[in-house]
């Protein structure tokens, strides 16, 4: 299976479980990896055979961006299931990055990863 990925899609969201969270809203941070089979789009030189990873983009913004929920294990289940719609999108990779997240201590970053595929 080939693999497109895109790294550091950053947006504004308001999930979390903290009221904070949900009012003033933080950054997320999103890298996807797609797995899909781009032979047919290679051999045509032909966009529409494989996926438009800008359009792709635009509506992992959209999910961060849109309904809050409590967990970014939530998010990334909805940013997983919305790259999936895509015909040619066999597998993808979701890692949801919170770099701001209400911990008490020093850290760099707090990521969920999941991988879902049709199958």
């Amino acid at each position: 299976m080939d693999r497109v990925a895109l790294r550091g899609l950053k947006a504004r969201g308001h999930h979390g479980v903290y009221p904070r969270e949900r009012e003033e809203g933080q950054t997320f941070i999103v890298d996807l990896v797609l797995g899909l089979d781009t032979r047919a789009a290679a051999a045509d030189d032909d966009l529409a055979k494989t996926v438009h990873y800008g359009i792709v983009a635009e509506e992992v913004v959209a999910v961060v961006e849109g309904e809050p929920v409590d967990l970014i294990e939530t998010l990334a289940e909805r940013i997983a299931q919305a790259c999936l719609k895509h015909d040619g999108v066999l597998e993808v990779e979701v890692c949801v990055h919170k770099p701001d997240a209400p911990i008490t201590v020093p850290f760099d970053d707090v990521t969920v990863t999941i991988t879902r595929s049709r199958v």
